[in-house]
């Protein structure tokens, strides 16, 4: 069903834009995109008690200013280094944003802030994007705000899957921002056969040139459903957790994995100082943008891929939270988050969304990474909830390989 175009004279000119491929990442691709028949897809503890800190009192009303951070590779973006739909915001709000790219991973990014958010400070971000492990965390520990749903009317476009998840039913504290899968990325003209399985980064070939991710859940979850293990479930603990810590220590100590990083393996694809990598699906895609080609492949492990989201949330020291739940507002439009779709290749939250890329790109309406089908969905899986004893000793566990304990 074709959706029909909307009136505001804002959003039409965003998808004129669009489809005049001034920032659709797939044209730089020069015509040789990750579209769906060329992916091959098979893609600390929060306890304590310790008294929660206060939200700081909302001044949106006289302070008409915002900032976000995010991760890289994670919006709209010109040549000029603009982003076409946040500068549209700004024009349609009189909020000035200042887009901050300030997530690596989640890790790094909450040993960052922890200690102001513990005392209600204000960290410097009005709405973060953080995935669901660590925004459940913050959640428990009460260093977000709640949302005001009356603020927020296009929520009615949240997907009814994301609109219950066990750390926030209702999404009372948080909204989905993407979702995507971690896979296998190779350079397509050192490996002209791509890869299939993780077992495929330890061929003695790529000694030294392999990359992983810094988080945990999405390269031990790899390791650990390559091992026949269903991630998703209760039914493993810390004989199949260890098992895969084993692999992954074995991988690490001999020199087969040159790296363990967050959204930073960028750099070191394009460089050349990893030929493979355990990574984040849409960031293929901007890489490929970059280096002006189609020298970089993505898939699902035959074996399965992990499944995640990242997620608003207001930090409990924002004093601007009615101006972040304007910004999530205007990206539930299905026309603007199409319009980001077409740019990040993450998968969007936003129903309405895949009718409204056939008016920006209809060869993107079948594009896995974006709109996966049941099929794609099939052969991933989110990693499930852990406990606090377990995130605390399987944390350890994961980053004592990488200090090389």
């Amino acid at each position: 069903m074709t959706r029909p175009m909307p009136q505001d004279p804002m959003i039409v000119s965003l998808i004129q834009q669009a489809k005049q491929a001034s920032f659709s990442r797939r044209n730089m691709l020069q015509g040789a995109g990750i579209g769906a028949a060329t992916l091959a897809l098979a893609a600390c503890s929060t306890g304590g008690a310790a008294a929660k800190p206060s939200a700081a009192a909302d001044k949106s009303s006289s302070d008409k200013t915002l900032t976000w951070a995010n991760w890289s590779y994670y919006l709209d973006q010109d040549t000029n280094k603009k982003y076409p739909t946040l500068v549209a915001f700004e024009k349609e709000t009189g909020i000035k944003v200042t887009y901050d790219v300030a997530v690596d991973d989640n890790n790094t990014y909450y040993a960052k802030v922890k200690d102001q958010l513990a005392l209600g400070q204000d960290i410097g971000a009005d709405t973060v994007c953080l995935t669901d492990w660590m925004v459940s965390r913050l959640i428990g520990l009460g260093y977000v705000q709640k949302l005001d749903h009356a603020k927020i009317p296009n929520l009615k476009n949240l997907s009814p899957s994301l609109q219950n998840p066990d750390f926030d039913n209702g999404r009372n504290y948080s909204l989905p921002w993407q979702s995507g899968f971690a896979g296998l990325c190779w350079n397509k003209e050192k490996l002209p056969n791509g890869l299939k399985n993780v077992s495929d980064l330890w061929d003695p070939a790529l000694k030294g040139k392999v990359g992983v991710l810094s988080e945990m859940r999405d390269t031990i979850g790899l390791i650990m459903m390559e091992q026949g293990v269903d991630i998703s479930t209760k039914s493993w603990g810390d004989a199949e957790f260890s098992k895969a810590i084993d692999e992954f220590r074995t991988q690490v100590k001999g020199g087969q994995i040159r790296n363990i990083k967050g959204n930073s393996y960028a750099d070191d694809l394009k460089s050349g100082d990893t030929i493979a990598a355990i990574v984040w699906s849409g960031d293929v895609t901007s890489i490929n943008g970059e280096v002006g080609g189609d020298k970089f492949g993505f898939a699902i492990p035959d074996t399965g891929g992990t499944l995640w989201s990242d997620n608003y949330v207001v930090p409990i020291g924002s004093p601007r939270k009615a101006n972040a739940e304007k910004l999530m507002n205007y990206y539930y439009q299905p026309e603007v988050a199409a319009t980001v779709a077409a740019y990040v290749n993450y998968i969007t939250p936003v129903v309405g969304a895949k009718e409204a890329m056939a008016a920006i790109d209809p060869t993107l309406v079948d594009n896995q990474l974006i709109f996966p089908d049941a099929a794609t969905l099939d052969k991933v899986k989110i990693f499930r909830t852990l406990t606090n004893a377990e995130q605390s000793k399987y944390t350890v566990e994961f980053e004592s390989v990488g200090l090389g304990a």
